[in-house]
């Protein structure tokens, strides 16, 4: 892949804004290595666990999808999570791209699972990195807390290989399953995540916003 071609994976733009004085901080405080693949790896651990998930509390705007905004916040979902460590590779010159997918999760809270009505996540959010010549996918959206609080096998990240869904969790139970790929793009496609947001969940992510994701995750039987 040559640098024209990478370019465009490489700028920073309204949602991966590590230009962002508090991007800047955290690319300083967390890359550690190097080669690009030790600080890559460094970056998404960084991500995935110094950030709580949170799906209650979804802003599908351009404020609310930024990398800066899950620094401001301290928690995020799939989508932002993935925007975060995007950005993250960008700032250190490692270029850099965002996933989507929908996946069908067998594991979610009870609050969720009836506000949504169905169990498939549109628009799971990823990040896809260069690295050695490749691309490698990269799923930074579960803490290691809620993976342990719910049984799952954490997602770890060597640099070398993808880091998708597991399909099934420690005890062998149904966890993840990916219906349909999306594919890889430069920046966040606001408006396709809009569109299908208020076709398949009409009405129904602001009444979660109220609601406290970690007391549902306590609340939910361990495994």
């Amino acid at each position: 892949m040559n640098a024209d071609k990478h370019s465009i994976f490489l700028i920073s733009t309204d949602f991966l804004d590590f230009k962002e004085q508090k991007v800047q901080d955290f690319v300083s405080s967390h890359t550690k290595g190097g080669s690009d693949r030790e600080r890559a790896v460094s970056l998404y651990y960084a991500v995935r666990d110094g950030f709580r998930y949170d799906p209650y509390r979804i802003e599908i705007s351009t404020e609310g999808l930024r990398a800066s905004s899950v620094l401001d916040k301290g928690y995020g979902w799939c989508v932002t999570k993935a925007v975060l460590l995007a950005a993250a590779c960008r700032a250190i010159g490692i270029p850099s791209r965002l996933g989507y997918a929908d996946v069908r999760n067998h594991l979610s809270t009870e609050r969720l699972r009836q506000t949504l009505k169905t169990d498939v996540f549109y628009y799971h959010g990823y990040t896809d990195i260069w690295l050695d010549g490749a691309w490698r996918k990269a799923t930074p959206a579960f803490n290691i807390e809620l993976c342990d609080r719910f049984g799952l096998h954490p997602l770890d990240f060597d640099g070398r290989n993808d880091s998708i869904y597991h399909p099934f969790d420690k005890s062998g139970q149904r966890h993840m399953e990916y219906i349909h790929f999306h594919g890889e793009c430069a920046d966040v496609p606001l408006q396709k995540i809009r569109d299908t947001f208020d076709r398949e969940y009409p009405g129904v992510l602001n009444t979660l916003s109220a609601a406290d994701f970690q007391s549902d995750v306590l609340s939910e039987p361990v495994p």
